[in-house]
């Protein structure tokens, strides 16, 4: 099982920008889809945004136009570029190869200012 371990996040004002950052322990070359998700306090988790390796991108209504995710195969890393930040972004973003309860340890993105 890839080992995951997410990076970047932190505390950004409003209308702000941040760059997270997966990396995987092993080649993602052949890993078919990899996700962004992310869990506010007292709410579920929710997709974020989703890529293929065929680079076919899936993106939650909230953060379409404003969030961008991208996978380097040769670095065996997932990122997540986040623009336009609102408070309601606020949250733990995970990400995930979608194996069975498979995730990294999460990143905390607080908003505010």
């Amino acid at each position: 099982q890839v080992q995951l371990v997410e990076s970047g996040g932190g505390l950004v004002q409003p209308g702000g920008s941040l760059r997270l950052s997966c990396a995987a322990s092993r080649s993602i070359f052949s890993i078919y889809a990899l996700g962004w998700y992310r869990q506010a306090p007292g709410k579920q988790r929710e997709l974020v945004a989703h890529i293929t390796k065929y680079a076919t991108t899936t993106y939650a209504d909230s953060v379409k136009g404003r969030f961008t995710i991208s996978r380097d195969n040769a670095k065996n890393t997932l990122y997540l570029q986040m623009n336009s930040l609102k408070p309601e972004d606020t949250a733990v973003y995970y990400c995930t190869d979608y194996a069975p309860n498979n995730w990294g340890q999460g990143t905390q993105v607080t908003v505010s200012s």
